[in-house]
Order: structure tokens, then sequence, then C-alpha cells
């Protein structure tokens, strides 16, 4: 059960603070109204819970095709990604802030640009031997919490905050995939 759920937040831990400086950085747009935050928190929901499941269909027809080999494609997608959130600028948290005015294919496209690392997330799930629906529910939950806390607090806090925030996913998003590989190697 330790190892469970250890698994688990390796998983969902990089997500929420990547979810949360996002979050943060709407936030600071000053969203008002608390439809306003319900709608964008909704939108990390289905876009951060969604992006594993169609992960986790193309990460399976790519092990089907590649076989072994799938098992390391995954753990350095996940590398990838955290090796991404270190180096890329922040503009992808520029165009999240466009979210409260967002509507119809334009939402869609930046509910996807701001959840593309719970894409490779999905790539990598078959390796934990972790139930699938346990980590869908538990990513949706921390897109929602992250999402109500970074709204919140993101006009108090620094630019600074946010980027660090976003830093620590990216380094647990190596770790995890560093994992992921190690793990292949023992069995």
């Amino acid at each position: 059960m330790l190892v469970f759920m250890l698994k688990l937040l390796a998983f969902v831990l990089p997500l929420g603070l990547d979810s949360f400086a996002v979050a943060a950085a709407i936030g600071a747009v000053q969203v008002t109204g608390w439809r306003q935050r319900l709608r964008i928190s909704l939108i990390f929901v289905i876009f951060e819970g969604g992006m594993p499941l169609i992960g986790l269909g193309l990460g399976s027809a790519l092990a089907r095709g590649i076989g072994h080999v799938a098992n390391y494609v995954a753990a350095a997608a996940v590398i990838g990604i955290g090796v991404w959130m270190l180096v890329a600028d922040d503009a992808g948290e520029e165009k999240a802030g466009r979210v409260i005015s967002t509507r119809g294919l334009a939402l869609v496209a930046l509910g996807i640009s701001i959840s593309l690392d719970e894409l490779a997330i999905g790539f990598s799930i078959g390796l934990t031997h972790l139930p699938v629906i346990a980590i869908i529910i538990a990513i949706a939950a921390q897109a929602f919490l992250a999402a109500q806390l970074g709204l919140a607090t993101g006009a108090r806090i620094g630019e600074r905050w946010r980027e660090r925030a976003e830093r620590a996913a990216g380094i647990g998003l190596i770790l995890l995939g560093a994992y992921l590989v190690a793990e292949q190697l023992i069995r």
C-alpha cells in the first residue's frame, strides 16, 4: 500500500505544481467571481484528467508496435517533458492567461497546450502497474485543487514563485522518468 501511494504521489505532485503555476498566472490577471474560477478549474480537470487517457491509448498502440522498448520510450517522454518544463519560456503561461475569455475551438487548443505534460504521463501509466482509474481521479482532483489554489493566490504571489513551482514540477518529472528507467533495468 505504501509503494502504491508513493508511486501515485510521484505522478500527481509534479503535475500539481505545474497546474498551480499555470493557474497562478491566470489568477494574476484578476479572475473575478466564483463562476469564472469554477469554469477555469473545470477546464483544468477535463483536459488534465483526459490527456493521460489519450496518452495511455497512444502509448498502448506504440507499445504493441515496438515491444519492450516502449517502456524506455515512455520513461524518456516523462523525462523529456520535465526537461522541457525546465528550459521552456513562459509563453505557455501567458497563453493560459487568455483562458478567461476563450471559447470554442480556441478553448480546446488552449486546454491541450496547458496539459501536454499529462499526455506524456499517460504514455507511462502502464509502467507503474497502478490502476488507471486511481491515477486519473488523482490527477483530476489535483488539477481542481491546484487550479483553485493558484487562481486564489495568483495575484498575491510573485512571478519568481510561479517559476519555482514550474521548475520543481520539471525536476519531479525527470526524477519520475529516471525511476521508471531504473525500475525497468532492475527487472
